[in-house]
């Protein structure tokens, strides 16, 4: 399995088990939301892995971007679930089932209205760096 991959069910695990942002969005975190989701909810969205190997390790670097999504008037709700994300996943100690976690860091997040003028959307980066164990 790629290490993309096993990053992705580790944030999915982490981020449904979280109590601050299952208050928040009640465990709605999706790969891949429903035709017509109840908001609000996270997206686990676009990645990629570039190989930064080491002399004595093989290494990637996994820059992963989730998405917060609220209906609500204003930003503030979705805010909130974007903060929510970025504590629970900052320096998280997530556990992979076959590569070793160095680190994972909140880079950024970006928030704006969408294009229909309702819904709210925040965009939160991540990068993450992992090792194939020898």
């Amino acid at each position: 399995m790629s290490a993309e991959l096993e990053l992705q069910g580790a944030i999915n695990t982490r981020l449904r088990a979280d109590v601050p942002l299952t208050a928040l969005v009640n465990k709605r975190v999706y790969d891949q939301p429903p035709a017509s989701p109840t908001f609000p909810y996270v997206t686990i969205g676009e990645a990629q892995t570039i190989q930064d190997d080491a002399e004595c390790v093989t290494g990637e670097k996994v820059y992963l971007t989730l998405h917060a999504w609220s209906q609500a008037v204003g930003y503030p709700e979705v805010k909130r679930i974007a903060a929510a994300v970025k504590d629970s996943l900052h320096l998280a100690p997530l556990v992979l089932p076959s590569y070793r976690l160095v680190s994972i860091l909140h880079r950024q997040a970006r928030t704006f209205r969408d294009a229909d003028n309702v819904t709210s959307h925040s965009v939160i980066e991540l990068v993450a760096s992992v090792h194939k164990p020898l």
